[in-house]
């Protein structure tokens, strides 16, 4: 599920450099209310199945009211037989800077079991973990759902093929960085109909689950509300596809913002 995650975070871009603040728009792609639906297929079968949320929140960090960004992740299927997932991950975030405040996951999956917390001090530079205290680079990092909902604001203005921008995130026990290059424009067919999007490749490493030469490949509306519809990549036996399913209280209509 840290793979499904980490697919979701992975959006928009610009050519930054890793010290440099990421510009966002001024009016956030998203809004209250929003709940989007996302499907794993592992070649034609459906594997998980993840919902996305942005909730009101009565929850105060510095004084600062934020959205409560939640997502609720489970093995579906065959899959959900053999190895059954139920991942649960909740994200606070200042409402109109959309930098995390505070970020915790229930992880169950089989018999593996984890619950973890964190709080970002953005201005301080730092993440206080359930593992340590962890330096941050910038004063924008995130965790895996926070990313999501920030990139999909990004100001991509002055987007040009093959650009590239680097997004930091705490994840488990570190801070890392992911590199993605934009692509270029594309229509595809989806469950929200024929849409226009922009397509991206972010890095990945090869391992145990991805080969040498393995591309990841993300398409997002190229409209105000930026939703990714899309993602691709090839593994060590097969693909897997992330695909959307539906899409309620967006704050634009499909194709206009």
């Amino acid at each position: 599920m840290r793979k499904l995650a980490l697919i979701l975070a992975i959006v928009a871009c610009g050519k930054f450099s890793l010290a440099q603040e990421l510009p966002i728009k001024k009016e956030t792609a998203f809004k209250e209310g929003e709940v989007l639906s996302y499907k794993l297929k592992y070649g034609f079968i459906t594997a998980a199945e993840a919902t996305i949320k942005v909730e009101a929140s009565d929850m105060k960090f510095d004084g600062n009211p934020t959205y409560r960004l939640v997502v609720d992740a489970r093995t579906s299927g065959t899959f959900d037989i053999f190895y059954k997932i139920r991942d649960h991950y909740d994200s606070y975030i200042h409402k109109t800077e959309l930098t995390p405040y505070f970020y915790q996951e229930d992880v169950r999956e089989a018999n593996y079991r984890r619950q973890d917390k964190a709080r970002f001090y953005q201005d301080g530079k730092k993440v206080v973990a359930n593992r340590g205290t962890f330096t941050t680079p910038t004063t924008q990092t995130f965790d895996l759902v926070s990313a999501y909902y920030f990139a999909r604001s990004l100001d991509i203005s002055k987007l040009k093929i093959n650009d590239t921008f680097k997004l930091n995130y705490f994840l488990g026990d570190e801070i890392s960085s992911l590199e993605i290059q934009y692509i270029g424009k594309e229509t595809i067919k989806s469950k929200l109909g024929k849409i226009n999007c922009l397509k991206f490749s972010p890095s990945i490493k090869p391992g145990r689950i991805f080969r040498k030469d393995s591309k990841l490949y993300l398409w997002i509306t190229d409209d105000g509300n930026r939703v990714p519809v899309k993602a691709q990549v090839e593994i060590l036996v097969g693909s897997v596809t992330l695909e959307i399913k539906s899409a309620e209280g967006l704050k634009y209509p499909i194709g206009k913002g």
